[in-house]
């Protein structure tokens, strides 16, 4: 019997997405819940599982091709015979000859697939002849433009790619976002000193408690759903002619990954403790490094942070995430000499930036959010007494 295999169901705001590659060839059997292809979104890649045991019969769609919810990428022949499951790691085997297609391992594959590289020109340097993903790195040489009259070519070295389906579909939305929104950013810095000495008074204490570290960032959310219970219109949204505004704080919280920058949420940011917040940052981190973020993960955020800061930044304007009216940047902590009291003291500073839809929300509401937000820094007391 023929079955049809589907693409998976998408999130509500993903209409389509990219099959990134096949890891089985035409008439090669499968196993059931083998991964066939990876389907990559603009923010997760999926797996796409075979169905049934059997043998893949046809790819309808080939790598690189954009796919929908529910589309027939291939056809699978259904075994009626028992076929044994498939093993965790593949297993050892002799040096493919010349004429066969060597084995590579899932990264490797994406990455040939990606750039149209022939496998047999990969040097393999795996167990059993297998292409790891260093050997087809290894095997990407520099493609030299075309160099002016008079300049040696062998100088002016440059390498050509595809852009990759994820960065493509992110340069879109980054465009439609600044082409759909009035956006406007407002600036403020703020004085870290209070944060950084509570917690450094009581970092050891929360760990041993709490079993996580105590950082920086669940004081920058406490401090956001703070100023979002004064000012609730910077947590909200324009649904065509009507302003949306939850009872709830669903905080996306940026992480940096291998494959770009994912924005998870924290669900009812509102109702979270200190230690459910930094589980939640930590266990998405690591997730996200692995590639295990969850589609759902990344969706119905009302108010987003990023934080440059990680990477050395120190002042920036972050681009808005519709249907989010707003968003906070934060940056990196660093000791100025600024005037307290009349005086010139050296204290840690941070700068933050909110940008925001013009839209909705007026530059009386983002300023004031922005001051409520600094305010809950440099006197965390303020949102632990609900002031």
């Amino acid at each position: 019997m023929t079955m049809e295999i589907k693409v998976p169901p998408l999130a509500e705001s993903v209409t389509e997405a990219s099959l990134v590659t096949w890891h089985v060839a035409e008439g090669e059997q499968v196993v059931r819940d083998q991964n066939l292809a990876d389907i990559e979104t603009d923010k997760v890649v999926l797996e796409l599982p075979a169905p049934r045991s059997g043998i893949l019969r046809q790819m309808i769609k080939k790598a690189g091709d954009r796919v929908v919810a529910g589309e027939v990428v291939g056809l699978l022949e259904e075994n009626t015979e028992a076929v044994p499951s498939a093993p965790a790691t593949p297993p050892a085997r002799e040096a493919a000859p010349a004429t066969e297609v060597p084995f590579a391992l899932p990264a490797a594959r994406k990455i040939m697939a990606e750039k149209g590289m022939d496998p047999q020109t990969v040097v393999a340097t795996g167990k059993g002849g297998r292409i790891l993903k260093e050997d087809v790195v290894r095997s990407m040489a520099p493609v030299a433009t075309p160099a002016p009259t008079g300049v040696d070519a062998s100088a002016r070295p440059a390498t050509r790619v595809p852009l990759s389906p994820l960065r493509q579909r992110v340069a879109e939305r980054l465009m439609a976002s600044q082409s759909n929104t009035a956006t406007l950013t407002t600036f403020n810095e703020v004085d870290m000193s209070a944060v950084l000495a509570l917690r450094q008074r009581h970092k050891e204490a929360f760990e041993k408690t709490h079993g996580i570290k105590l950082g920086l960032m669940s004081f920058f959310v406490k401090a956001v759903v703070s100023a979002l219970h004064k000012f609730p219109l910077v947590n909200s949204r324009i649904e065509g002619t009507e302003v949306v505004t939850p009872g709830y704080i669903d905080l996306g919280v940026a992480v940096g990954s291998k494959r770009g920058l994912l924005v998870p949420v924290l669900r009812n940011a509102q109702n979270l403790s200190m230690a459910d917040i930094e589980r939640q940052i930590a266990d998405f981190s690591q997730r996200a490094g692995e590639g295990h973020i969850r589609l759902d993960e990344l969706e119905g955020g009302t108010f987003s942070i990023t934080n440059g800061g990680v990477f050395g930044s120190m002042l920036s304007t972050p681009i808005l995430n519709p249907p989010q009216s707003a968003i906070l940047g934060i940056h990196a902590t660093k000791e100025r000499a600024v005037v307290v009291d009349g005086q010139i003291v050296v204290r840690p500073m941070n700068y933050l930036a909110l940008s925001y839809d013009h839209r909705l929300i007026d530059g009386r509401e983002a300023v004031l959010t922005l001051v409520a937000i600094k305010e809950g820094l440099e006197d965390p007391g303020k949102w632990l007494l609900d002031l």
